[in-house]
């Protein structure tokens, strides 16, 4: 449970004990908010990584934003602590620079302030004010690495922190080790979204990294994926799992204006490849991995396709 989250009892027990539920809210909110923070501003001192984490935590995809309702509860004003604050809904511009913490296994599978199931491998986090759910940029200013998140929780509520992350998004910006670490966050609006000026991240993305080599063999085509054109191809992405390679070709999608030469396959041993093209000749696929490298910051790969 995130500091600020609804505290929930009976209500037979309620009416019966108004003093114990006074009392067992204020114990769980002190557990939850009021701890020592662990390793000069990281995770609480019951919280932390699991005892064995998954091996793939590269391979997470940066969230994919797209336009969502807000959530009714979380966008209301609250207060934490005597402290007052109010979600923006108003479509501002959002851009602030502090220090950014992170959250696991102590909330992990429990109900965040919109009512999903926090998920500690997935991009997510919790911010004070933004709106939930929405999207954010997070970049860390010490390496230039960055993330998309998902923002469905609220918090944290510690002074001099402005965004709490999800274990998997803190992996990816180098923070879990030492805890916290200084932030950019730019908050990505409903607008941002619709004009396609969706940022991508800067750093080393996992959903970009081209483990897999191109594979010349004819494709296999699945519901839902496309079937082998042949000529010369750019992989863009290599994945072993569908959900992955389908976010990251939803990615792909808004930094390409919907380029209608994006497919997505499925080779014969079972990966799912992002492709783009096909192209007339080999040069002008190299001119155009070289544009996408500038623009995107990734690697494409020539892929042939008899």
């Amino acid at each position: 449970m995130r500091p600020g989250a609804s505290v929930i009892l009976p209500v037979t027990a309620a009416r019966r004990w108004p003093w114990l539920l006074l009392a067992c809210v204020l114990a769980v909110l002190l557990a939850a908010c009021g701890s020592a923070p662990k390793r000069g501003g990281g995770y609480y001192k019951d919280d932390g990584p699991h005892a064995r984490v998954p091996s793939d935590l590269d391979k997470v995809p940066d969230a994919v934003p797209r336009v969502e309702p807000y959530a009714s509860g979380p966008n209301r004003p609250y207060s934490v602590f005597g402290k007052k604050y109010v979600p923006d809904t108003s479509g501002r511009a959002y851009r602030n620079r502090g220090t950014a913490s992170w959250y696991g296994k102590k909330f992990h599978g429990q109900p965040t302030s919109n009512g999903e199931t926090y998920d500690m491998y997935k991009m997510t986090a919790a911010h004070p004010t933004l709106p939930i759910p929405s999207y954010a940029k997070v970049t860390r200013t010490a390496n230039g690495r960055s993330v998309i998140v998902r923002i469905n929780d609220r918090g944290p509520f510690h002074d001099g922190r402005i965004i709490d992350l999800s274990y998997a998004a803190a992996h990816r910006l180098d923070i879990i080790a030492p805890g916290s670490g200084e932030v950019l966050v730019e908050w990505i609006s409903p607008d941002d979204i619709r004009g396609n000026r969706v940022p991508q991240p800067s750093g080393p993305a996992p959903a970009v990294a081209l483990a897999v080599p191109p594979d010349p063999a004819p494709a296999l085509s699945t519901s839902g994926v496309s079937g082998s054109s042949s000529g010369i191809f750019l992989q863009l992405g290599a994945f072993g799992s569908a959900e992955n390679a389908n976010a990251f070709l939803a990615q792909m999608r808004g930094a390409l204006n919907n380029d209608p030469r994006l497919r997505l396959e499925q080779g014969g041993n079972g990966i799912y490849r992002v492709r783009l093209g096909p192209y007339p000749d080999r040069r002008s696929a190299e001119d155009a991995a070289s544009h996408i490298g500038r623009q995107l910051g990734i690697s494409p790969s020539i892929a042939l396709q008899p």
